[in-house]
């Protein structure tokens, strides 16, 4: 059997620094130093139809404890959403995403010493959200569908996650048309990132994400995924959220996105590979554990 050596002219993991080196995540009072390790961003939907655990979390109570589950088990940023993105969503008003996720954000704040995201793509959700003390916003849309989210992360200090999709979540489904995937994407995340920091938002405040399940037939999430180093030219950290997405189903045969668990395991650990710096999932403590063993192989010496 041939192994590859050092110099046999073939790129080896070893040759591919994982993390950007001496890179920091900044939000507000906290930071990551992202040349370390992975960071994980549990996942809190306060909405009664998200496509996994819509429903579970809706009252203040069952919310807390999750948010304490998850930080138990490993999570460095909770990503608290109002409104299903899921495809063919229609959302909800402002009002009553206000209403589902402020009071979460508030008694999350005075509980927990932890980072807490937004998700949101409305200005004035975000401006409550952090007015109240949350370090993140995690945008969508990319800053496409409402550019002054940016003046509001900057004035905070805060950090932002720009996304890409090509449309709202009622017909992105729709537009999964290309010239060029990657580039195309690539290109559109560059001007999020544009209007960001013309807008005053530090360029060590941003990470960037290909938008997985977000206009994309199963084949392109997973070419995304395959050639997804190609968005470190974006000068950005990469985040990822691929957890029980329906292209995983699709490629495991089934359609219950609880039978996604491993499927999402292996999704991370190829992520992780291939450059991500933070991941986005339900499953925390299993995910977590993925990223602990990946992070070790990329480390080996």
């Amino acid at each position: 059997m041939h192994h590859l050596s050092e110099n046999s002219g073939k790129a080896m993991i070893s040759d591919y620094p994982k993390k950007p080196q001496n890179k920091v995540f900044r939000c507000r009072n906290f930071q990551l130093d992202l040349s370390q390790r992975t960071y994980i961003m549990g996942i809190l939907n306060v909405t009664p139809d998200s496509f996994f655990d819509g429903g579970k979390y809706l009252n203040l109570p069952s919310a807390l404890r999750h948010i304490e589950r998850m930080l138990e088990e490993g999570a460095d940023i909770i990503d608290i959403g109002g409104e299903s993105t899921r495809p063919g969503s229609l959302g909800v008003s402002e009002d009553e995403e206000l209403r589902r996720v402020l009071p979460v954000i508030k008694e999350a704040v005075r509980r927990f010493n932890t980072i807490l995201s937004i998700d949101t793509t409305k200005l004035n959700v975000a401006k409550a959200a952090l007015e109240e003390g949350v370090s993140i916003v995690n945008d969508i849309s990319g800053l496409k569908f409402e550019p002054k989210i940016a003046d509001l992360v900057a004035k905070h200090k805060a950090g932002l996650v720009v996304m890409h999709t090509p449309s709202r979540p009622y017909d992105m489904q729709e537009k999964t048309h290309y010239n060029s995937l990657i580039d195309d994407v690539r290109e559109s995340l560059r001007a999020s990132l544009r209007i960001a920091e013309e807008k005053g938002v530090a360029p060590e405040s941003i990470l960037v994400d290909p938008g997985f399940g977000f206009g994309k037939t199963a084949s392109q999430n997973l070419l995304l995924l395959k050639h997804l180093r190609e968005f470190e030219s974006l000068g950005k950290p990469i985040l990822v959220g691929t957890s029980r997405k329906s292209f995983i189903g699709k490629v495991l045969g089934t359609e219950d996105p609880r039978d996604r668990l491993e499927g999402t395991a292996a999704t991370v650990a190829v992520a992780i590979l291939n450059g991500a710096s933070v991941i986005r999932v339900h499953d925390v403590l299993y995910m977590k554990r993925v990223a602990t063993v990946v992070d070790a192989v990329l480390r080996a010496r």
